[in-house]
């Protein structure tokens, strides 16, 4: 075998199954269906958007798709996401906690139930759904699993208090995890997107002074999209990165060099 086919064996994941949440659009959709090209099957955890036409593309590539409608900010229905892949892949390889909502008002007048709302979903379904996928990859001494972090894991950012929380402890829990699962064969990282084109950033977008500002900041002068991220994530869930522990890799732009 070359080299060249030994390098692009290790980013195969021909045979492996992918849970990725927040799969219906954006930053997940785009995710689910690269780690699908590289030969995952994908279990799409999606609660408002519907994730059929991401299921036909995952299809369409000669995978398998399944779609389970869970709210993942209720606890209670997130065993039934790792249920759901057992029963029809019969186990885990991957987890993608990608899903994630932001509200934005000045820290004064924050109400607490955003506060809890934004938690709710982007730290404790995040550590729920990694301690039952861990489980089943401690057993079976292998797994990856990608949480989705954010420049405001390093960041204050401003007017986003619940949002900016969560993502430092996704930061921090992603290396806890790392530390005590690492020597079981489960690698825990996390991906930091920078600016993206997405739902989350319209209303920063579409204010011309914060995007001129925003845009003058990123080297690479321009907002990130959702193809940004496919490579990343393909890395993080292949061999290619099973020396790589905790780590939170900034797919920014340069946003964080500056």
């Amino acid at each position: 075998m070359s080299e060249q086919a030994r390098g692009a064996g290790r980013f195969e994941l021909t045979g492996k199954t992918a849970i990725v949440t927040g799969a219906g659009r954006g930053l997940g959709r785009a995710i689910a269906i690269g780690l699908a090209e590289a030969g995952a099957n994908v279990v799409l955890v999606t609660n408002r958007t519907p994730a059929d036409e991401v299921k036909q593309a995952i299809e369409a590539l000669g995978r398998q798709a399944n779609v389970v409608t869970a709210d993942i900010g209720d606890r209670g229905q997130l065993p039934g996401v790792i249920d759901s892949a057992l029963q029809t892949f019969g186990t885990v390889n991957i987890l993608v906690n990608n899903a994630g909502i932001i509200r934005r008002t000045p820290a004064a007048e924050h109400a607490y139930a955003d506060w809890q709302e934004v938690l709710d979903v982007n730290l404790n379904s995040v550590f729920v759904l990694s301690q039952l996928a861990g489980r089943v990859m401690i057993e079976q001494g292998s797994g990856k699993i990608i949480n989705v972090a954010s420049m405001l894991s390093f960041q204050g950012g401003i007017n986003v208090l619940g949002y900016t929380a969560s993502k430092h402890a996704v930061a921090g829990l992603t290396k806890a995890l790392a530390n005590e699962w690492a020597s079981k064969g489960v690698q825990v990282n996390a991906i930091a997107p920078g600016y993206m084109a997405t739902d989350n950033t319209e209303a920063l977008r579409n204010d011309p002074t914060r995007s001129k500002q925003i845009l003058e900041r990123i080297p690479a002068g321009r907002w990130g999209s959702d193809a940004d991220l496919v490579g990343p994530a393909i890395f993080l869930a292949s061999s290619a990165s099973d020396y790589m522990n905790g780590h939170v890799l900034c797919v920014d732009g340069g946003w964080m060099n500056r």
